[in-house]
This record gives structure tokens, C-alpha cells and sequence, in this order.
């Protein structure tokens, strides 16, 4: 593990060096305060900092307080160095957002005892970190195929219609539904019907833009945002899509389940931005229409043709 040693005493900073290096630690040295924060911005910096008080430039409480007021993570453990005894002067340092102290002199085993604390603090904050990202991901994907889940997908297309306001550039989506999959759950049952959304959802993924969204919508239903697509252009990735889903069977197990695809298309290329609802319903149209045409097709639906297609499925 890294450690910046930030102190301008050429004493200190070699009695500090020579045991940290004895120990297994990656000494990162600072002659100044200045040169400690740079060192501290950085995107790779060191995750426990012990701070000389008194350094040229700028001093140990006030870069607690820049460090701080950054409120950065991973998290920075800060072990602050002083000669100062008085109670106010160390109660001052931890307001500044120090997490321990040792005063001058000190013994190479009371810095140990007081590092080993601080590894322990930034262990445990790890751990809260991955378990705060895996609560985030279970908030907002769905738990069978990884992709988005049904509120941050339309949440992903509020946020990309807005940005359409802004820039003016157009925007479409696809909404995916795949053909007669009651007919795989009835004749291969539920799990085989899970492989095959997962396959299906691994397939359409790839075959995305890295900044297209993704989500299932619900069931065996899918909705992707395609950022900059007019229509055309989103009818060309809809038939990519389409044919990446037949180009082969799905093998669930000794079976191979052939999986086809019908595809809706809608999209937002005028100067006025249509809203999420009327995006996703003109899409929703569009896929009663390809269903209604046959399946296995991609389609866009006229207003002319909303009435009769609303009851087709």
C-alpha cells in the first residue's frame, strides 16, 4: 500500500521512510504542503497520508481541510504529525479532518500500531463501498439478464430526451419483444426460458453502441435508447439486432431453441422533442405492427394505424 510521508524535516522524513519501506509500504514523499496536495489530487493517490503540522507552503491542518472539503473517494486516511502537546491545538487538527495524530518523538512501533489502525479503517470502508455498489446495481438492473431494469431505462431515456433539447440531435428507440416465448417456457419450462432471455440479453448488448441504453422492459419485452439515430438510422440497428438474435439457435443444454425477434421503432428528429411516453408508445405501436405483419420483422408505426394495431399482440 502507498503512504505519502509530506514533511520537510530531511530527519523525519528519513526516520519515517526507513520503517514504512521495512514494513512493506510504498513511501510517496512530499518536501511541502503544496507538493502533498498535488500528490493527493492526483487519480492514483495514496490512501493513508501521515502530515507533518509545521511545512512550508501550506500546513498540515489546512491541507486536512482541502482534502476534506474535496470529499473524495476512496476514502484518505490521515495520520497527522506534530510536536504540539496542548489539548486544543490536537482537538484542532481532527476538526480539520485528521484521523489520528502522533506527536514528536515517536517510536517506530507506535507508528505501526497507529497504521495498522488506520489499514483497518480503510479495509472496512472498502468493503462498505462494494456493498454500496452492489445495492446500487440490484436498484437499478434486472437480476436475470444485467441489463437496466424497467424505471433507470425510461429514467436513461428522460435523461437522453433532455440532453436532445439542449443539442438538438435526434433520438430513437427500439422496443424488442421476443416471438412466442410462452411457447419456450410451456414446452422447455421456466429455466430453459431464463437461459434463453439471458443469451438474448447478452446478444443485444453486444450489438449495441457502447453509449446506447439497454433495459428489460418487462417479461420477454426490451427498450433501447439510441442516442443521435434518426429513424432510418435506427431502423438499419434494429435489423442488425433482429438478425443477431436468429443468426443461431440458442443451445440450452442438449437443445437448441431457435429465438426470433419483433422490433418497433420511434424516434424524436424534429424541432420540437416528443416526451418519453409518446416515444415509447409510438414504439410499443410500432411492435403490435411487425407482430401483426407476421414477426420476425422490424417495423415503425403511422397514426393512421394506431387504432387497429392498439389490440395486437
Amino acid at each position: 500500500m502507498k503512504v505519502l510521508v509530506a514533511e520537510d524535516n530531511p530527519v523525519f522524513q528519513f526516520m519515517l521512510r526507513t520503517p514504512l519501506t521495512k514494513w512493506g509500504y510504498e513511501v510517496v514523499p512530499a518536501r511541502d504542503g503544496l507538493e502533498a496536495w498535488r500528490i493527493l489530487e492526483s487519480a492514483d493517490a495514496p490512501r493513508l497520508a501521515i502530515l507533518d503540522w509545521m511545512m512550508p507552503g501550506m500546513d498540515g491542518v489546512e491541507l486536512c481541510r482541502r482534502v476534506r472539503a474535496a470529499g473524495r473517494e476512496p476514502y484518505i486516511y490521515i495520520v497527522l504529525l506534530t510536536a504540539r502537546t496542548e489539548s486544543k491545538d490536537l482537538v484542532q487538527g481532527m476538526e480539520a479532518g485528521a484521523d489520528d495524530y502522533l506527536t514528536k518523538p515517536f517510536n517506530s512501533e507506535e507508528l505501526r500500531v497507529h497504521l495498522r489502525a488506520g489499514r483497518r479503517i480503510l479495509d472496512l470502508q472498502e468493503e462498505l463501498m462494494v456493498a454500496r455498489e452492489a445495492l446500487r446495481d440490484q436498484a437499478t438492473h434486472d437480476g436475470l439478464t444485467g441489463l437496466l431494469n424497467r424505471n433507470t431505462i425510461l429514467d436513461a431515456l428522460r435523461t437522453e430526451l433532455a440532453r436532445t433539447a439542449r443539442e438538438r440531435h435526434p433520438v430513437a428507440v427500439l422496443m424488442v419483444d421476443l416471438d412466442h416465448f410462452k411457447l419456450v417456457n410451456d414446452t422447455y419450462g421456466h429455466v430453459a426460458g431464463d437461459a434463453v432471455l439471458s443469451e438474448t440479453a447478452r446478444r443485444m448488448k453486444s450489438s449495441v453502441r457502447p453509449y446506447d441504453s439497454i433495459g428489460r422492459y418487462g417479461g420477454e419485452e426490451f427498450l433501447i435508447v439510441l442516442p443521435g439515430c434518426d429513424a432510418p438510422s435506427a431502423q438499419a440497428q434494429a435489423e442488425r439486432l433482429r438478425e443477431a438474435l436468429v443468426c443461431e439457435p440458442v443451445a440450452i443444454g442438449d437443445q437448441s431453441i431457435r429465438v426470433t425477434c419483433s422490433i418497433g421503432v420511434s424516434a424524436s428528429t424534429g424541432p420540437s422533442v416528443c416526451s418519453s411516453d409518446t416515444l415509447v408508445r409510438d414504439a410499443d405501436l410500432a411492435l403490435y405492427q411487425a407482430k401483426d405483419r407476421g414477426r420476425n420483422q422490424v417495423a415503425q408505426a403511422s397514426a393512421g394505424e394506431a387504432g387497429v394495431l392498439a389490440g395486437v399482440r
